[in-house]
């Protein structure tokens, strides 16, 4: 691994690690379920779904995907929330760093990247994809929510984040091998300034 990478990855883990519990307690009740919904609808193949929660956090949206009927595996770098989410929901939780991921290929049918792939850095990216799509059932799909920007990177506190606009972030998937299927802002209903986040759905082509 590159000793700048793991520099990065290492700080911003070190990040969520100190603040788990905060964590957990200030996004254990942010309702997602349009992420969801834009996921699971995006599927083609028969229900129940195995699905990838990559950056699980403690947990809240295993529950949700298992709740729902689906396997659903999580993954996350940091101890504690691989701890949590194994308690809350119930599921497996692979422990591993977002630029050194281990997957198994063709398993699942849907990847949720729900405000976790921000973090890797931008010379991490294209690689991090393409083991995204080798994970994924041909057609499977991939879901992505991360605050948008300018195409800009570098350090917010504690934590490291790369922020694309959509035309970017579209460059990066198509040259990874998948297929756009649409993209939209949240929160929903409001002018597109107080929307922060960019969330996309994508097919493996």
């Amino acid at each position: 691994m590159d000793k700048e990478l793991e520099q990065i990855t290492r700080r911003t883990l070190e990040h969520y690690e100190r603040g788990a519990r905060q964590f957990f307690e200030g996004t254990r009740d942010h309702d997602v379920s349009q992420n969801i919904g834009a996921l699971l609808e995006a599927i083609h193949a028969p229900a129940p779904y195995r699905i990838l929660d990559l950056g699980c956090g403690p947990g809240r949206d295993l529950k949700t995907f298992t709740e729902l009927g689906h396997s659903a595996v999580g993954l996350d770098g940091s101890e504690q929330f691989v701890r949590m989410a194994r308690v809350w929901s119930g599921c497996e939780v692979w422990r591993q760093d977002f630029i050194d991921l281990q997957l198994p290929d063709g398993e699942f049918d849907g990847v949720y990247a729900n405000a976790s792939l921000f973090h890797v850095p931008s010379a991490a990216l294209p690689d991090v994809l393409r083991r995204l799509r080798a994970t994924l059932k041909p057609g499977g799909v991939l879901f992505s929510s991360n605050p948008r920007g300018d195409n800009q990177e570098g350090w917010n506190g504690a934590r490291y984040g790369s922020y694309y606009d959509y035309d970017t972030w579209e460059r990066y998937l198509l040259a990874a091998g998948f297929i756009a299927v649409h993209h939209y802002y949240r929160p929903p209903g409001l002018p597109r300034e107080q929307q922060p986040w960019l969330a996309s759905v994508w097919r493996k082509a």
